[in-house]
């Protein structure tokens, strides 16, 4: 019996180099090449992204620190010995009310270092030293921690002060016979007294410069009670009057800006209060200054040289638009006499134009167009409709004149309908970022329109595809 041969005899030879397609690459490729082509696409088109319009107001970087500028005259110690206060700091006196006591004998020192009796505040006097603790911790920064020994000082400075007005108040009683080598120095004039001395006090608004701004400017000669002073030691100081200046350094167009409104809104920081101040700009030799005048608060503020504030102005609210959606577009400007339907009132106006078609020949036409603007005397209307050259006439007389003139809107483009439609705006204050816009105005935005964020990204008219 013959054996079955198992020898494979369909034997195709292999070719390098040839491909062999079936169905599933050909789709497959398809679809790869359809996808390159859409990503070659996406990233050469322009995105048209909305924006939807709200109202808002501008964050304005508005806050300054400014030098204090008043009426201060320094008064020096009558002799020496030790001095203990008796008005308070930054109160009023009266011509005549006592200052300060000297004590040649240093019998009221010993005592008050002896004493071992228990001074109790009163409810004022608990408050201004918290006062003043809440003004240094909402200043307070980790990088100037030298601060803090400063601080301590003052009020340590404070809570003797406060003790002594105490024990000052029945000197007599307390000292004696003693009381002879006690000289009493009484108030030449009335005014607000302070016991700081920072070197400032004679300084005028025209010589402010900008080496007297920053931390290292800022300490003053803090007068303690019962220290030992010497005849022409500086003992304190009176501010005499209510009217006082703040110097603020700034950019000369800010300054500009500021001046025009002669009157701003000020608000200080250290408690939150509000004063109106008189502006008035200084071009000293190191720069722009703006000078602030006010009638009111400088008891607030007595013992402050530097001052932190806020300048409440460009509040404005309104529709809040990116900048990057403003854009400028050109139109041809037609009196208001010549429209057909002035009484309508609407944004789109019948003109009566007479121009020349291709013939040569000469053609009237009632033409519809879109009104993006009036003013008290001309209306801006779409240049699609009219081209230089030609006539606008009147419907009532022989009158008519040639469109020449061509003025230039700032809008931004409404897609409320699905494309690019310009709509001019108002503008009412601008920062880097952001515009505010005058809402509801005739041929303006409203709250919740849809705008290009970009207009860079379309042209008038555009569909908007996505």
């Amino acid at each position: 019996m013959a054996e079955k041969s198992n020898k494979i005899t369909n034997i195709n030879e292999y070719r390098p180099g040839k491909i062999h397609m079936n169905p599933g690459m050909i789709v497959f490729i398809v679809i790869l090449v359809y996808m390159i082509i859409c990503m070659i696409m996406y990233f050469n088109t322009k995105h048209i992204v909305g924006y939807e319009v709200v109202e808002g107001s501008l964050s304005v970087p508005n806050v300054y620190e400014g030098i204090a500028l008043r009426d201060e005259t320094v008064y020096s110690a009558s002799g020496t010995g030790y001095i203990n206060f008796f008005a308070r700091e930054a109160e009023h006196v009266a011509c005549g009310d006592l200052i300060y006591t000297l004590d040649s004998s240093g019998k009221i020192a010993e005592m008050m270092e002896s004493s071992e009796e228990e001074i109790l505040f009163s409810d004022r006097d608990l408050g201004d030293i918290q006062n003043n603790i809440i003004h240094f911790q909402n200043s307070f920064t980790a990088k100037d921690f030298e601060k803090v020994y400063d601080f301590k000082g003052q009020v340590d400075g404070m809570a003797l002060k406060l003790s002594n007005y105490n024990m000052l108040s029945n000197i007599n009683s307390i000292l004696g016979s003693s009381a002879d080598n006690v000289s009493f120095q009484y108030a030449p004039t009335s005014g607000v007294v302070v016991y700081g001395i920072d070197g400032y006090e004679d300084l005028k608004a025209e010589n402010v410069t900008n080496e007297m701004f920053g931390q290292e400017q800022k300490i003053q000669e803090q007068l303690e009670a019962n220290q030992l002073v010497g005849a022409e030691d500086k003992a304190y100081k009176l501010l005499k009057s209510e009217d006082w200046s703040i110097v603020i350094p700034m950019e000369k167009t800010r300054a500009q800006e500021l001046l025009e409104e002669e009157y701003v809104e000020v608000k200080f920081l250290k408690n939150q209060y509000t004063s109106w101040a008189r502006v008035n700009v200084l071009e000293n030799a190191d720069g722009t200054y703006l000078k602030l005048d006010f009638t009111n608060s400088m008891i607030t503020f007595a013992t402050d040289r530097y001052i932190d504030l806020e300048i409440l102005y460009h509040q404005e609210k309104g529709l809040k638009v990116p900048n990057s959606a403003i854009a400028e577009q050109e139109f041809f400007l037609i009196p208001i006499a010549y429209r057909q339907d002035a009484m309508s009132g609407g944004t789109t106006g019948k003109f009566l134009r007479e121009s020349y078609n291709e013939e040569g020949e000469l053609v009237t036409k009632n033409v519809e167009a879109k009104i993006y603007f009036a003013d008290d005397e001309y209306y801006y209307v779409d240049t699609s409709n009219f081209k230089i050259g030609d006539h606008i006439c009147k419907t009532d007389s022989a009158e008519k004149m040639q469109i020449s003139k061509v003025g230039t809107l700032i809008g931004v483009y409404n897609i409320n309908k699905g494309y690019a439609d310009f709509t001019s705006i108002t503008i009412l204050y601008s920062n880097e970022e952001y515009s505010i816009v005058k809402s509801n105005t005739k041929y303006g935005l409203s709250e919740y329109d849809y705008i290009v964020l970009d207009a860079s990204t379309v042209n008038a008219d555009d569909f908007i595809y996505e």
